[in-house]
């Protein structure tokens, strides 16, 4: 792929807690610099102006997800009204982790019913802090729920971000009804296109500058 094409895959991401409205105007100006589909912003950063072509993604039970469904779905109902085309929201991790396959599935749908097509959601679903089997059946119930995609990770959590073998499984669980998002921890354009080879086609980088120039993206999440 050229960079220009990766960049087509890329959410650049400004979601650190300190971030103040120069930083997200920074953020919006980069992304349309490198042509990413998107700028991924947290909810307070709104109400933005993206240049046309960009997209606007915002985030909804972030970081942890153990937010109540309700507040989750009018978190999502409130960007879309200000103006978001994506929503990524955050699953309750320790409901998969219970295998409460149908109260992750009721939690995802709250968020579709609140932000319905042509609205994108994706659904986070931690893949680090899972297992192979927990990350099926977070996919499953994301699909069932009517989702567009799986997302590996916020890129907060300590058990780490995105990796090739959770992309790969995500990518078998969805096939082609879903796509799948990678994010967190993709440090550097190897990482990137490693990625892309695994079956992701959308990428959740903060450190887009240092990645399409091929350095080392220090601080990424």
């Amino acid at each position: 792929m050229s960079h220009d094409e990766i960049a087509r895959t890329i959410d650049h991401t400004l979601l650190k807690p300190e971030a103040s409205r120069a930083a997200v105007a920074a953020a919006i100006a980069e992304a349309a610099e490198f042509g990413a589909y998107s700028v991924c912003l947290s909810p307070s950063a709104l109400p933005v102006e993206v240049p046309e072509g960009l997209k606007l993604t915002v985030v909804c039970g972030f970081p942890t997800g153990r937010h109540h469904s309700e507040i989750k779905a009018a978190e999502a109902r409130l960007a879309v009204a200000q103006g978001a085309d994506e929503i990524d929201m955050v699953i309750d991790v320790g409901a998969v982790r219970e295998r409460r396959f149908d109260d992750v599935q009721a939690d995802i749908r709250a968020v579709r019913e609140a932000a319905p097509a042509p609205v994108v959601l994706k659904v986070i679903i931690e893949s680090a802090a899972l297992t192979d089997d927990e990350i099926v059946g977070a996919c499953q119930a994301a699909e069932a729920a009517g989702a567009d995609f799986v997302k590996t990770s916020t890129g907060f959590h300590a058990a780490g971000g995105a990796s090739i073998h959770a992309v790969e499984l995500m990518k078998r669980t969805v096939g082609d009804r879903l796509e799948v998002k990678a994010s967190g921890g993709i440090r550097t354009l190897a990482d990137a296109k490693a990625m892309l080879a695994a079956g992701a086609t959308r990428l959740g980088l903060s450190s887009t500058r240092e990645i399409l120039q091929d350095k080392v993206a220090v601080g990424a999440y």
